[in-house]
């Protein structure tokens, strides 16, 4: 029986480790430090079809990032595990200039030929957007998509890593190279996978590695309000790096922050926190005598161009890692994690590496 080691076990690792656990043949471990994981942190929107972002290979992996989700909704289902953090309540998009809503709507429509989950795509006047979401404000139009989606990370992962059965174990590890084979915490290893998001340069450097990848520091603040139907409002997307996500009974998820040059800082900072607070409330005034139940610090991982890559690292045969999926994780996490147990599994994938390809970022001292 071959043996996989999986160090990290955020939405890529718990993804692969879930899809590799179906081949009988095959043994799986997952290690993870657990402090600083950023799907720990995420409450996340599936919604990439409004980016205007002109890398066409990254966009075609957030599509088919978003599509994969209801394969895997539904495979957790056939195996018997509750899907509750992942919802498509629609998503709600916001902008300053009547023009810049439109444009968006016109892109979106474009692409919805590709991408039918977008769904019902419709620009709605204030009172035409209280029916989806009561007392909403700070807008006079807005452009709704019914396909938008929110989803939980940490429940999201904790279902994938029950689902697949591995034995998880909470260290930090290193990866040693002996006679041709792979130790991780004194064991041996057939292939690794290394999903570790920010922490890859620091595994990977005293194996003669050097890896362009830095920590971005992500904050968000949990929200009780008294509206107890938040659960299936639609998430609220204005300007900038402001969203609003409403979960299940009152919930709502405020955030999140993109803090460059804190490197593995986890400190909640409320300054930050207050002020996102602070502009949540001009949409959802509800927010200004709520109750703050929750705060979270993550790190995602960033590539000097803001684009992930997976595969095989170079000269390091059966070794596969991945990393820079920065603030769309929860979006591009799923179907990476799935193409790397794929390509493990030796079964054809949708994603090819060589457009996401890992030689551009990770090198040979």
């Amino acid at each position: 029986m071959k043996r996989v080691a999986i160090i990290g076990a955020g939405i890529v690792g718990a993804t692969a480790a879930y899809y590799l656990s179906k081949e009988a043949d095959l043994e799986v471990t997952v290690f993870d430090h657990g402090q600083g994981q950023a799907t720990k942190a995420a409450a996340g929107i599936i919604s990439p079809w409004f980016s205007k972002r002109r890398n066409k290979e990254w966009y075609r992996m957030a599509r088919l990032g978003a599509d994969f989700y209801l394969d895997l909704i539904a495979d957790l289902q056939k195996d018997g595990f509750a899907t509750e953090f992942y919802q498509q309540t629609g998503v709600f998009l916001l902008k300053k200039k009547e023009e810049s809503l439109e444009a968006l709507y016109d892109l979106a429509d474009q692409r919805r030929k590709e991408s039918p989950l977008i769904g019902d795509l419709r620009l709605l006047s204030r009172a035409a957007a209280a029916e989806y979401f009561p007392r909403l404000q700070g807008f006079d139009r807005l452009l709704y998509a019914s396909g938008g989606a929110r989803v939980e990370g940490s429940l999201l992962t904790q279902a994938l890593l029950a689902a697949s059965g591995a034995e998880v174990i909470q260290k930090k590890v290193s990866l040693d190279i002996r006679d041709g084979a792979f130790w991780v915490n004194r064991s041996c290893f057939d292939q690794v996978i290394l999903a570790i998001g920010a922490w890859l340069p620091e595994l990977l450097k005293p194996l003669g590695y050097q890896v362009d990848v830095r920590p971005q520091k992500g904050q968000l603040r949990d929200y009780k309000v008294s509206d107890e139907n938040t659960g299936s409002y639609p998430v609220i997307m204005p300007e900038g790096e402001l969203d609003i996500i409403p979960f299940e009974k009152g919930v709502v998820s405020v955030g999140a922050t993109h803090e460059n040059d804190m490197g593995f800082d986890l400190t909640v900072d409320k300054q930050q926190l207050d002020t996102f607070g602070e502009e949540a409330e001009n949409f959802l005034c509800e927010l200004k005598n709520a109750q703050i139940i929750n705060e979270r610090v993550g790190i995602r991982a960033y590539t000097s161009d803001y684009s992930p890559f997976f595969g095989e690292v170079p000269t390091l045969e059966n070794v596969y890692a991945i990393s820079g999926l920065g603030s769309s994780g929860l979006t591009t996490g799923p179907i990476i994690g799935y193409s790397v147990a794929n390509i493990i599994l030796g079964n054809d994938i949708e994603l090819d590496p060589r457009d996401y390809n890992i030689e551009n970022y990770i090198t040979r001292k």
